[in-house]
Parts: structure tokens; C-alpha cells; sequence
């Protein structure tokens, strides 16, 4: 965004040390540079939507000739909040979260707010010391990427009053505010897929994380009742990988699979990057995709449609998920209460030439 251009101002080596002889411009030379009010500066830096466009140009041209820098702790200390989100995932090296991480943090900067990254892995065995660890931390709100599973962990979270949005999963008891969809019903949906598509050999390749364990469950006891399998919902052929899948660990798996059950017809991956292992491994062997073998993926990453074939997956608007948490989150920090506090965001089943 540019703004008008205005004549320099040099403002005086005694304006510039005012706090001290510190040498740090104060938020009172900015207002007198501007010829403002100190609150307006402070509208300026933390509501700018609420200052005229021309009092908005002239403070943010006074702010750049004098090289003020926020002193947000400060700021924190006499406001009581701290305008920064905590939002935690598995593993940062994971696209699959990306694209709710990118919405989550642009939504929460058009509003001034700053989002700090942590990754929480996998286990929630040390889920107390995490979520402890964030807390004293005091962001004015937490955003997870998971349901908190420890009643300890969930009593000390209520206790705290920060709002709390759990994202990408369902529950009935939120710890407070929450938006995702069900697992098992995307697992239930993929083998109503598969089934329709007339493969009598299904399979599965998935990571070792709770999430895909979910769909794993609903998908397996899903294909025994459609009389897919040889006996129960145990005897899915599966290989399983550690969390997060890298693609050289689901061709790895693709490999044990192929091995173990050379007439599978149907292969449903816990991610985008494991079916595009599947599907190497399955080329690699003469075997047509989806001719011989149809692969379905789950998360509709980039990459996804690009593919050769094109990856059919399920897709997760994780942009929605990161707007609504931010929305949530910054909300209740200012007072205000949502009128709604839980969503099914659901998902969707994107049919392209891998299956």
C-alpha cells in the first residue's frame, strides 16, 4: 500500500533520546511529529481500521522518518495481552497443515496480531509439559491442531481463561472453542469409494499418527461390511510408516505391500506424499494406475493435481479452518463473545486419474 508523499522532517538529536539517553524514539515524539495525540498513534500501530486514511498516512510517514520500533512488551504489560497467538502442530516439516497455518497468520496480522510456531509431535505423552510450557508464555490466544486428550492438560487450559481453538479433528467436549471434521468419516467415505469403483482388493499404507489411525479404523470396518475383505476389519492388508510419511518411506512400504498382496486393486494412503510413493513404486512395477491399481490420497496438497496420473484425495479447506480459529481467538481477546463456538467444517472427496 503506498501513501502520500509528505517533505522529510530531521527531528532533533534531543527528540530522538527522550526515554533516558537510551536513545529510543518514543511514541511521544511520533505523535508530536505528526502532530497528533499519543492515543491516535496507538490506533495507528493497533487499530489501524479505525483511523481516518489521511491521519493513518501522515502517523505511519512520522513512524518511518523517525525509525520508532513498538515496544510490544511494554505495551503487553500495561494492556494485559500480549497479541500474540500460539499455535502448535505435529511437525513443521508437514505440508499438510501449511495451508491453515498461512490462512491463520495473515487473518491474525490484518488485526496486529503475531503468530509464534511450535511443534508438538506426534505423542501426547508430553502433552502437560507442552501445553504448560505455552502457557506461561501468556498469548492471548492457543491454537492446536489436535484435541487435547489428558484431563490434566484440559483442567489446567480451562483454568488459564486464554481461548483455545482446536482445530482439525471432532469432539463433543471441546476444551473450548473448536473446528474440524471427522476422521472416521473420511475413512467410512473412502471405502464407499472404492467399493463403487468395483476393486475387490483393497489396501492401505498409512503413517503411524492418531488421526490417520482413525480413518484406518472406519475405513477397514467400513470395507468388511461391505464384504471387501477375506475375514474382519483386522485382516486390512496394511503397512505402516512412521509419522510424518516422507515418500521414501511410502515407497518403502508399497514395496512390502505389493510383495505381501500382489493382487491389490486398491490402495488408500494417509497423505498426498504416501500415495505419490504408492504410485512411483506401482509404475516402477508395470502395474497401471488406476487401471491395475487405483490410489487414493488424503489432504489435496499442490502437488496433488500435478501428478501423473492426476492423485484423487480428500480435501480439507484448511484455509476456512485458519480464518475461523483466528477470528475466534481474536475475537474473545477483545471481549467479544461468538455466537457460535464449534463447526464441522467437513471435507470433500476430489475424484481425478489415480482412482
Amino acid at each position: 500500500m503506498s501513501y502520500p508523499s509528505e517533505p522529510s522532517v530531521e527531528i532533533p538529536l534531543a527528540t530522538r533520546r527522550r526515554r533516558r539517553g537510551t536513545g529510543r524514539v518514543t511514541l511521544a515524539d511520533v505523535a508530536r511529529l505528526a502532530e497528533v495525540s499519543a492515543q491516535t498513534v496507538s490506533r495507528v500501530l493497533n487499530t489501524p481500521e479505525s483511523v481516518p486514511p489521511a491521519t493513518l498516512a501522515r502517523v505511519r510517514h512520522a513512524i518511518a522518518e523517525a525509525g520508532y520500533v513498538p515496544d510490544r512488551l511494554a505495551g503487553a504489560l500495561a494492556s494485559g495481552r500480549s497479541r500474540l497467538v500460539a499455535a502448535l502442530v505435529p511437525t513443521i516439516g508437514g505440508p499438510v497443515f501449511l495451508e491453515t497455518l498461512q490462512s491463520l497468520s495473515q487473518t491474525l496480522g490484518q488485526r496486529g496480531y503475531q503468530l509464534m510456531l511450535g511443534e508438538s509431535g506426534y505423542n501426547d505423552a508430553d502433552e502437560v509439559q507442552l501445553l504448560e510450557n505455552l502457557i506461561s508464555r501468556r498469548p492471548d490466544g492457543i491454537v492446536l491442531t489436535r484435541i487435547v486428550q489428558s484431563p490434566m492438560a484440559r483442567a489446567r487450559l480451562k483454568a488459564t481463561g486464554i481461548p483455545v481453538v482446536e482445530t482439525w479433528d471432532l469432539t463433543s467436549e471441546p476444551v473450548d472453542m473448536l473446528i474440524g471434521f471427522s476422521h472416521g468419516a473420511v475413512g467410512a467415505q473412502v471405502a464407499d469409494f472404492i467399493a463403487g469403483l468395483g476393486r475387490r482388493r483393497p489396501s492401505l499404507v498409512t503413517g503411524d499418527d492418531p488421526r490417520a489411525g482413525q480413518r484406518r479404523r472406519t475405513y477397514a470396518e467400513r470395507l468388511a461390511v461391505l464384504g471387501l475383505l477375506d475375514g474382519d476389519a483386522a485382516s486390512l492388508p496394511v503397512e505402516q510408516a512412521a509419522a510424518p510419511v516422507t515418500l521414501g518411506a511410502a515407497r518403502a512400504a508399497a514395496v512390502r505391500l505389493l510383495d505381501a498382496h500382489p493382487g491389490t486393486d486398491a490402495v488408500f494412503c494417509s497423505t498426498d506424499l504416501a500415495a505419490w510413493g504408492v504410485v512411483t513404486e506401482a509404475r516402477e512395477r508395470g502395474l497401471r494406475v488406476p487401471d491395475d491399481v487405483a490410489v487414493v490420497g488424503f489432504g489435496d496438497l499442490g502437488f496433488a493435481r500435478d501428478l501423473a496420473p492426476a492423485l484423487t484425495t480428500i480435501r480439507i479447506d484448511g484455509t476456512a479452518i485458519g480464518e475461523q480459529a483466528a477470528r475466534w481467538i481474536m475475537d474473545r481477546a477483545e471481549g467479544h463473545q461468538p455466537a457460535v463456538r464449534t463447526r464441522d467444517i467437513g471435507f470433500t472427496l476430489v475424484r481425478r486419474d489415480s482412482a
